[in-house]
């Protein structure tokens, strides 16, 4: 059975291919980045607390220390012209679709609680198969172009993963619980739109403060969602759960704190405003986040 273990092999498969990469071009910062996360994913298990501990410092300081440099220039290559170029992309949602359906129809072939992020792997993987059978570039053209993408983003790539782990911390550390006592006397007693507005304003705020909606999804369940309503109000946990990630999401649009998101395509395109494309998505973020919280009133809850 396919799981996780085969996306975390093709993805510490692709950083230590960057790092090495990375060190045939003496930029021994960037290899040593990009190795550390290679490690953490080919070697995490084995690692354990401490040793992963020891790693994400290690990265961090290198990250810190800017010792990791430019990203070497775009190789010229020719390119085909007209929408034909876009076929490869469009794979692999097709096939994250096709295959999380298909391990539906015909289980046992994936693990089905990470049939989504197989397939988005499997798809990955087929897309870059259909583009270097077709292009042809030299061997190692797609990865010095992902290199040349991760060392433009830098840092600010691994910044989802490490939100979401400190978003687990901050559940663990009981965080959720003194957060839904302090909204609890704020929401009128039994009031369901008051739980699910503060359970969607919440999702939004506490992504706009940690940068990462995986990161505040476990403190505002711990707070609101599972003790008010999933349990009290008796709400559907896939729809409470589904929609109010989409509620943070719409707080990423609206945060400096998601660099990888707001700040380093500011910087990638030179825009004299800073905060440029954190005013293009705020029209659209705030009129959502509404129309989130109205779903989760309207789906989650037997009328």
């Amino acid at each position: 059975m396919i799981g996780l273990p085969f996306v975390y092999i093709v993805a510490g498969a692709l950083f230590a291919i960057y790092a090495g990469l990375a060190a045939g071009d003496r930029r021994w910062g960037n290899a040593a980045l990009w190795g550390l996360v290679a490690a953490s994913f080919l070697l995490g298990d084995r690692l354990g607390d401490l040793g992963n501990g020891v790693l994400v410092l290690a990265i961090v300081s290198i990250a810190g220390t800017g010792l990791t440099r430019a990203p070497k220039p775009r190789e010229e290559t020719e390119r085909p012209r007209g929408n034909a170029i876009f076929v490869p992309v469009l794979i692999v949602p097709v096939v994250a679709l096709v295959g999380t359906l298909a391990a539906r129809w015909w289980p046992g072939w994936a693990d089905p609680k990470q049939a989504t992020l197989v397939c988005l792997v499997a798809g990955v993987l087929i897309a870059l198969a259909v583009a270097i059978s077709w292009l042809r570039p030299r061997p190692a053209t797609p990865f010095r172009e992902g290199l040349r993408l991760m060392d433009s983003v830098g840092w600010a790539a691994l910044l989802p993963q490490m939100l979401a782990s400190l978003g687990a911390i901050f559940a663990l550390s009981g965080v959720g619980n003194v957060v839904g006592g302090l909204i609890g006397r704020l929401i009128p007693n039994g009031s369901l739109i008051g739980a699910t507005f503060a359970y969607g304003l919440g999702m939004a705020l506490f992504t706009i403060v940690m940068g990462n909606a995986f990161a505040a999804f476990p403190v505002m369940m711990a707070a609101i969602g599972l003790p008010l309503l999933i349990h009290q109000h008796h709400g559907d946990p896939a729809i409470v759960c589904a929609i109010g990630m989409l509620a943070g999401f719409c707080g990423t649009l609206l945060t400096p704190m998601a660099a990888n998101f707001n700040v380093v395509p500011a910087v990638l395109l030179d825009l004299k405003d800073r905060n440029g494309v954190i005013r293009a998505q705020a029209p659209t973020a705030l009129p959502l986040l509404l129309v989130n919280i109205f779903l989760i009133w309207w789906l989650a809850f037997p009328k």
